[in-house]
């Protein structure tokens, strides 16, 4: 059984929270971004016919397993959002691993073959 729950943003946040702690045992948390209008095709045709502006909100919805749930946010709300969704990221994202940079790595093959090193720029 396939769970889907709209949430406000807030308690999005907050469950999101929980969804990642979650996941550090077992599973990945997918979290899609999509525009929306909230309206169906034929209501979206009939306001450009009539010239209503249609109010476009960003849907977002975060699934672990079977559980997925979602919010909609609006283009008022959407910097506050993106400020409380990033701080959650970067507190989550421990588990990451720091890249190698291809050029430490041929410097330190060049070092072990005993060639020059190149003089640094200033």
């Amino acid at each position: 059984m396939v769970m889907n729950v709209l949430l406000q943003p807030d308690p999005f946040l907050n469950e999101l929270t929980s969804m990642f702690e979650k996941s550090t045992e077992k599973g990945s948390v997918w979290v899609t971004f999509k525009r929306s209008s909230m309206k169906s095709k034929v209501q979206r045709n009939k306001m450009k016919t009539a010239g209503e502006e249609i109010d476009y909100r960003c849907l977002i919805r975060a699934t672990l397993g079977n559980k997925t749930i979602s919010t909609s946010v609006g283009p008022k709300e959407h910097q506050r959002f993106q400020s409380s969704y990033a701080t959650i990221l970067k507190a989550h994202m421990t588990a990451l691993k720091k890249r190698e940079r291809k050029e430490k790595k041929k410097a330190a093959e060049s070092d072990k073959k005993g060639g020059a090193k190149k003089p640094k720029r200033v």
